[in-house]
């Protein structure tokens, strides 16, 4: 159970927070809702409490999730994606779909990796923003630092 004020992930939207839990009953049928608002939209969605497992609602990562999230960003030797534009969107958002910190950050990485090989498509630019905001969240919220910090460790991961 989660509990009202805490930050959780919501696969693919990003980091939200509890904001209420409510109790409706629909066709004779009780059911308990966490009201989460996303924090980067103001999007607000009610997820049944019931469904949390199914639709993937998570803690926000500890700190030995994040050093593994850091040591897939720092690892360069990537396979050289020969797939076409199309099937490697839909595999990197389907990584995405998933709400793993682990997966987006491997979209992250082999999206700029690829960057530096030839140039994105529109799809895989958009792609890169989506992980990379998705993933700068949640560390800075993980780590207790800016959005801003954040983006400085990362810019200088795919720099040297």
């Amino acid at each position: 159970m989660f509990k009202v004020g805490e930050k959780v992930v919501y696969p693919a939207h990003g980091v939200g927070q509890i904001e209420a839990i409510r109790t409706q009953i629909i066709s004779g049928t009780e059911t308990r809702y966490y009201m989460l608002r996303i924090l980067d939209s103001d999007m607000k969605i009610l997820v049944p409490i019931d469904n949390v497992q199914s639709v993937g609602l998570r803690k926000i990562i500890d700190r030995q999730m994040v050093t593994k999230v850091y040591k897939i960003l720092r690892q360069k030797k990537v396979e050289a994606d020969q797939q076409t534009w199309n099937r490697r969107y839909r595999e990197y958002t389907e990584k995405i779909k998933t709400g793993s910190i682990l997966e987006i950050a491997t979209v992250l990485r082999d999206l700029f990796v690829l960057k530096g090989d030839k140039e994105l498509s529109f799809g895989e630019r958009k792609m890169l923003d989506t992980a990379k905001n998705l993933l700068v969240k949640e560390l800075s919220i993980a780590r207790s630092h800016s959005e801003e910090k954040i983006m400085e460790e990362l810019r200088h991961i795919f720099t040297h």
